[in-house]
């Protein structure tokens, strides 16, 4: 009983508890990157039969009840050399985990067959433009193999960004592992972004960052850093005269006079 049913059993439970902890910690916070703007590089053109069911933003939609190229639900795009996929959260969020929901034509056989070899060395990042160099790298896929890789994959980055950005390259003169394609696309159905929105945390984000002008911390609520503008303790104090943006590190310089320019984004007053 046990050599024909105990990997079976055992295999499901650890299933079940992944899936209630990460039904658990998604509860607690929103989705949001649910329908906000996104693109991809290399998307197909129009004419393309492929053009109409391969759009950046399904993979913002909410939907992923059929995984399929075809289905309407997916994001995908031409294989090249590099894959970028990002959606724009319209402003800088507070971000706790990021779940994607690969393409898989609704049958793993297919999936780690076919589209897994593509997938495979992938990145994420978050950041504050489509510059993934500029921002946070959250993950980097060297362990994954064409057996291994999931198809619905979760990651914990706790920062602060605009941008969430899939990325992976296949570089001429590289030596990649075995399995690894030659070419890389994009195969994305759906890309949830869990965190709160800019200033509140806490447990369904229920609660208002208690210092305005810094990004405070998910769970306790903390200040993790000034917002574009400010310095100094809890952020309190405006860049001084003359500089402005983040870290206070831009200078003003097309205004009338420096009493003029914007703290937060240089522009005249």
């Amino acid at each position: 009983m046990v050599s024909l049913f105990g990997h079976s059993v055992y295999h499901f439970d650890v299933l079940t508890v992944w899936f209630c902890l990460l039904a658990v910690s998604q509860a607690a916070y929103v989705n949001i990157a649910l329908y906000k703007p996104a693109d991809h590089q290399y998307q197909y053109q129009p004419g393309d039969d492929k053009y109409d069911v391969s759009n950046a933003s399904n993979a913002v939609d909410g939907r992923k009840s059929d995984l399929s190229g075809g289905g309407g639900q997916c994001a995908a795009s031409y294989r090249e050399q590099t894959a970028t996929w990002w959606v724009n959260l319209t402003t800088i969020q507070s971000i706790h985990n990021i779940a994607i929901y690969f393409r898989t034509e609704n049958s793993l056989p297919y999936f780690y067959a076919w589209i897994s070899p593509s997938l495979l060395g992938f990145s994420v990042y978050v950041s504050n433009t489509t510059d993934r160099l500029q921002g946070t790298l959250c993950y980097k896929d060297d362990n994954f193999t064409l057996d291994t890789i999931p198809d619905v994959f979760t990651t914990t980055c706790p920062v602060h960004g605009q941008y969430v950005i899939y990325y992976n390259e296949r570089r001429p003169g590289v030596f990649y592992p075995r399995g690894y394609s030659t070419r890389v696309g994009i195969s994305l159905c759906e890309v949830e972004v869990y965190g709160c929105p800019g200033g509140f945390y806490g447990p369904y984000c229920s609660n208002a960052c208690p210092d305005t002008n810094c990004y405070c911390h998910l769970v306790t609520g903390t200040c993790q850093g000034c917002k574009p503008g400010y310095q100094g303790y809890l952020c309190k104090s405006a860049c001084d005269k003359g500089s402005f943006g983040d870290d206070c590190s831009e200078t003003c310089g097309h205004c009338r006079g420096i009493d003029q320019c914007s703290n937060i984004n240089g522009t005249c007053l």
